[in-house]
């Protein structure tokens, strides 16, 4: 049997013209929705969403192209943008009674909610992002040779075609790559956990490079025209993150300081997987996120 979080109910939610996303769904309370990464599923919420779901509404969807949800071809550049994976997350909230809620996302998770904040700022009462910098941002500071840790990201850059046959020949080996190097712990990712994640994305590699390409296009528009514009998450903002700044050269809390009114930026210890890796520590940070004033609807 496929692992699950328990005591979730699992189920698909129509959130676009022919898109439904399966989310898991436990607890009651105020909503939180936690937003997974690369190359996961929701199931990488397993320990956080079980902790907070004593007095929360926990909602836990596979994005877009992601998992058991839906993976619509991408024709037009932006099917993938986080601006349209925000839009679901919205629409998501919506159809299961929820106008407002706190917003949580690791990896692609983080820039979907990030974006979300930034189109939706009536929405969401508070954000958090997990070692992730702002879409712009990443692209500015991986500069040189220290920009080889991101080579997947102009991999999947690259026009359709090349990318996804690469990576359909050897995806496990690919996908695996990456649970292995990012996380520091072995043991965070069961055996069972970690099959599910590749077999998730074995099945879903079209759709995962566009999501990837799309942060190299159309995300990247949709920052310039806010950073233009002033735009910026007017409600509180947590943001967990590895010592990136320190290993690639630059400021990372003044980096999201340019995004941001009300932060507070945290510097862990953990590897990237921290929500699987530190649970506890990932906790903690959402509840005193959550104790935080929230933004004005």
């Amino acid at each position: 049997m496929a692992p699950e979080i328990p005591g979730f109910a699992e189920r698909r939610v129509p959130v676009a013209d022919g898109v439904a996303l399966n989310v898991a769904v436990g607890g009651s309370g105020d909503p939180v929705v936690l937003l997974h990464g690369f190359p996961q599923t929701h199931l990488m919420w397993r320990h956080v969403a079980a902790d907070l779901a004593a007095d929360h509404t926990v909602i836990c969807p596979d994005l877009r192209g992601y998992g058991a949800s839906d993976k619509p071809e991408d024709v037009d550049g932006e099917t993938y943008s986080k601006r349209t994976m925000g839009n679901d997350v919205v629409a998501l909230a919506e159809a299961l009674g929820f106008e407002r809620f706190a917003l949580v996302g690791h990896d692609r998770g983080a820039l979907v909610a990030v974006r979300a904040g930034l189109d939706h700022p009536d929405r969401i009462t508070h954000l958090a992002a997990l070692d992730v910098l702002p879409t712009l941002d990443s692209w500015e500071v991986m500069q040189g040779r220290s920009a080889a840790v991101g080579f997947h990201l102009f991999l999947m850059a690259q026009p359709k075609g090349l990318p996804e046959a690469m990576i359909e020949a050897t995806a496990d080996a690919f996908f695996g790559y990456f649970l292995d190097l990012w996380a520091s712990s072995p043991d965070a990712i069961p055996q069972d956990v970690r099959d599910a994640y590749l077999e998730a994305s074995r099945a879903a590699v079209p759709s995962i490079v566009a999501d990837y390409r799309a942060t190299a296009t159309i995300d990247v528009e949709h920052d310039e025209a806010d950073r233009r514009a002033g735009g910026r998450l007017g409600m509180p903002v947590t943001v967990l993150l590895q010592d990136w700044g320190s290993a690639l050269g630059f400021d990372a809390a003044g980096r999201w300081r340019a995004w941001a009114d009300d932060l507070d930026h945290r510097t862990v210890s953990s590897g990237h997987f921290m929500a699987e890796e530190a649970p506890a520590e990932v906790v903690k940070a959402i509840r005193d996120l959550l104790a935080r004033r929230p933004a004005e609807s």
